[in-house]
């Protein structure tokens, strides 16, 4: 489905590449010529950047872990749906409905095939967090027992890491702790070590929303297979930068959200095995995933639809798939190649100022990872400290100088504190940010021991 856009950009070029709904996902994923990487036709996709980039101090926008920002076809496609097509999906035969219903319906074709997976493998929830608890709370407490274990990285996010305590806790399991070493990177005997015949299941993140590691999950997915686990894969923070094929990662449960690759808030996408996803029973129960009530018992529509009660998010799930497009159009080739340079030149950046420590890999490096593809050892988070400097008077500072960046424990406690922190800064890189924007925000780094004493001095007067 095709939306009213702003890309008159991408087209004054040559025919769009964005593959319509249906096109296989291959068709967006390399680089060749119509994917050369244009930052400015890229940069002019996004309003709110743009509106930023004017004034005397420019937006520096480093915080795209959180959330990203939205390009003119994602805000398009939302706006068509609620003035041309809002109407409840799923629920009516009369015209508006009908279109509503082919829109959500196409939304899942392209998420399907953005990920190399059926339609009826797609789940649409609010996010990485839902998507994560449905798995869980409908397969973990059914298959879990005492004794059992689950393993993690010490790096998940919590939205990866209380679901499994809870259910743990309910099931009499135990949690195990995959250990970063020094460079934020996952050894193999690690791997070896932790994974074996009492792990039904290994939950792991693609990549570290506080150091940015990419970590082997098709060397996890082999591990936890080999003794008849299944493997969860939190691609929350992956889906932006790289390629995310549910095959070649060999994972059973894969979720992700959509406003961290450029999609709306409040959706994002759970893809299970069809298998797995038949045997489940559902988390939420209501409207829309019934096959038939009666006064004292229900039948469950077959998945997805029983894992989608209630009014479902029809205008997000259609912005999630133009975001996917976009994605595509760019071509992640691009998109790597693009951050990776970014990356190198801000790690360097802060390994040059005194008092500064950067966790995690110092450089990186493009290796052989998931699927023999060359991947990079990290990508799009980069979390350090200023010695002598509270990390939130740090990203204080930086928000004075128009420089957004987080500070805290980036919802992965557990890490943080792994690395003899109580919170650290993160810068983190999406495809439209500039050298530009590196070098000032390490200028601004460099001033903010300076800074922060200039602030501690105005708010004692």
């Amino acid at each position: 489905m095709g939306f009213p856009t702003n890309h008159s950009t991408f087209e004054a070029k040559g025919p769009a590449v964005r593959p319509a709904a249906g096109a296989p996902p291959a068709a967006g994923r390399g680089t060749d010529a119509a994917h050369a990487f244009d930052l400015d036709a890229v940069l002019a996709q996004f309003p709110l950047l743009v509106a930023g980039r004017r004034g005397e101090k420019p937006l520096v926008y480093l915080d795209n872990a959180a959330t990203t920002h939205k390009p003119e076809c994602v805000l398009s496609a939302l706006e068509y749906y609620y003035r041309c097509a809002n109407a409840n999906a799923g629920r009516g035969v009369y015209p508006l409905a009908t279109a509503s219903t082919k829109l959500y319906e196409e939304a899942r074709r392209t998420a399907a095939l953005f990920v190399g997976a059926a339609d009826d493998e797609i789940v649409f929830t609010s996010g990485a967090t839902a998507a994560l608890n449905l798995v869980a709370y409908s397969w973990g407490m059914e298959h879990l027992q005492p004794g059992d274990e689950v393993v993690l990285t010490m790096a998940e996010h919590h939205s990866n890491l209380l679901p499994w305590q809870q259910v743990a806790r309910l099931k009499g399991a135990k949690l195990v702790y995959l250990l970063p070493d020094a460079q934020g990177r996952i050894p193999d005997e690690e791997i070896d070590a932790k994974i074996g015949p009492r792990t039904k299941i290994a939950a792991v993140a693609h990549v570290s929303n506080v150091l940015g590691s990419v970590f082997p999950v098709r060397r996890v997915a082999d591990a936890v297979h080999a003794y008849g686990g299944v493997l969860v894969a939190d691609c929350a923070q992956s889906v932006a930068h790289l390629p995310v094929d549910v095959r070649a990662l060999d994972a059973d449960f894969l979720a992700f959200s959509g406003h961290k690759m450029y999609g709306p808030m409040g959706v994002g996408v759970l893809y299970g095995r069809r298998e797995l996803l038949a045997g489940m029973e559902p988390l939420l129960r209501g409207g829309g995933m019934i096959e038939s009530v009666f006064e004292q018992h229900a039948a469950f529509a077959d998945a997805p639809a029983r894992f989608e009660a209630g009014t479902p998010n029809v205008a997000g799930a259609v912005g999630l798939a133009e975001a996917m497009r976009f994605l595509l159009e760019v071509g992640y080739d691009a998109v790597r190649a693009r951050e990776r340079r970014l990356v190198e030149r801000l790690l360097a950046g802060l390994a040059a100022l005194p008092d500064v420590r950067v966790h995690g890999a110092p450089h990186g490096e493009v290796g052989v990872a998931d699927g023999g593809a060359p991947e990079p050892s990290r990508c799009g988070a980069v979390s350090f400290n200023v010695r002598g400097v509270d990390a939130n008077d740090v990203a204080a500072a930086l928000a004075r100088d128009n420089v957004a960046v987080r500070a805290g424990a980036h919802c992965a406690e557990p890490l943080v504190r792994y690395l003899g922190e109580r919170a650290t800064c993160r810068a983190s890189l999406a495809l439209y940010n500039t050298e530009e924007d590196v070098d000032r925000f390490l200028s601004s780094v460099e001033n903010a021991k300076r800074n922060v004493s200039r602030m501690i001095m105005a708010s004692m007067h």
